[in-house]
């Protein structure tokens, strides 16, 4: 098999929550250019279907269903509707989440709630719906869950984001232990880390700390529109297929320091 022919991915299926926007899009376009049909999903039907017809636009195909995460009775319902439409996933890519800023000793009940639901728990059901449903008894499959460089370290001065963090921690962890699990079933499960990229969900902690964000990073630089896409198709693909368990962090250098 040729290099090329490694980082292929013709045909294959590939689910991203949280794909209507931000990193979730720049990564179901990755897939898509790759050759993969995206099932993309997310809470607003309003940016899904622009994100759906930005896809299509590219030449993707790419099929939008709406599900919040959070509802977790509704995770079979949506596997469901992939199955459904292509039989099989061959690519899940954990991408949906919540952030929430706040003093540890002030954070609300609510909050820390709100964040593990959806970027800890809701994960874990997707991936054991869709592992138990169609990459188990296919002995095939690679997961790559999202990450981030908040679940390596600590906060610096002005970032009080601790439910954040420890939900980042838990998924690398998640990763290495599913990874442990699953191998011999020949399913892959790896993670991406990534550092500060100018989402909608970090743009209120970049108005306020981007300069500073930005000197701190050895590159000087944030996360750009393409910084996610060779990292992700080289965990989807078979360049991937003897590593497992483990996560890179993609940002600029800042987990170096």
């Amino acid at each position: 098999m040729s290099v090329k022919e490694l980082f292929q991915l013709d045909g294959r299926i590939a689910l991203v929550t949280g794909g209507s926007r931000g990193l979730g899009l720049q990564m179901a376009e990755a897939l898509g250019e790759m050759g993969c049909k995206v099932v993309i999903t997310a809470r607003k039907a309003d940016e899904l279907a622009e994100a759906e017809a930005h896809l299509r636009a590219r030449g993707i195909e790419a099929k939008a269903i709406v599900s919040d995460l959070q509802q977790f009775d509704r995770i079979p319902s949506l596997v469901d509707e992939v199955l459904s439409a292509h039989g099989r996933v061959d690519v899940l890519v954990n991408n949906a989440g919540a952030t929430w800023g706040a003093p540890a000793e002030e954070y609300p009940d609510e909050a820390w709630h709100k964040v593990m639901n959806l970027n800890v728990t809701a994960p874990f059901f997707l991936t054991r719906e869709i592992g138990r449903r169609s990459m188990i008894p296919r002995k095939s499959g690679k997961i790559v869950n999202i990450a981030s460089i908040a679940g390596l370290k600590g906060t610096p001065p002005g970032m009080n984001t601790i439910a954040y963090n420890t939900s980042k921690a838990a998924m690398i962890n998640f990763t290495r232990t599913l990874a442990t699990e699953w191998g011999r079933y020949g399913i892959n499960v790896n993670a991406i880390c990534p550092g500060f990229f100018p989402t909608k969900m970090a743009a209120g902690l970049l108005d306020k700390l981007g300069e500073q964000m930005i000197e701190r990073t050895p590159l000087r630089r944030l996360g750009g529109d393409e910084d996610l896409k060779g990292a992700l198709v080289y965990f989807a693909s078979d360049a991937s297929r003897h590593v497992t368990g483990q996560y890179l962090a993609i940002d600029g250098g800042v987990s170096a320091l």
